[in-house]
């Protein structure tokens, strides 16, 4: 990413928290977090990351509510950015967290199964 593109995506990324978070009414926006903005090299998508911390079965509840809610968003953005073009928004599910916290339990049952094979000895 250009200097440019990555000081567009964390603007995107501060405003749309501060959006989220107190200018949104939807209950099925209620808890969730950026984690992230990619912005092709022309700034004309980004791909937006967001999780409900800790409450993946809410991911389909979620994405419907940011589905129904870009319009309001981007339109929100485009005031606050000031952008000669504001890009189209693409909300993806974030699932690296999930995914980490699958990988240290698998880390944990290996520990654990190491001490009980030294125990044996």
């Amino acid at each position: 990413m250009t200097i440019k593109s990555e000081r567009v995506a964390e603007l995107i990324l501060n405003h749309l928290s501060e959006l989220l978070l107190m200018e949104t009414r939807d209950p099925r926006l209620a808890g969730i977090t950026v984690t992230d903005v990619q912005l092709d090299r022309e700034i004309e998508h980004a791909n937006i990351f967001v999780n409900a911390l800790g409450e993946e079965e809410r991911r389909g509840e979620v994405m419907q509510g940011l589905d129904k809610a870009t319009g309001f968003l981007r339109r929100e953005l485009a005031q606050r950015l000031r952008l000669r073009r504001m890009p189209e928004l693409h909300f993806h599910w974030d699932s690296t967290l999930a995914y980490g916290a699958h990988i240290e339990e698998l880390l944990e049952s290996l520990r654990d199964e190491e001490e009980g094979l030294d125990d044996d000895e």
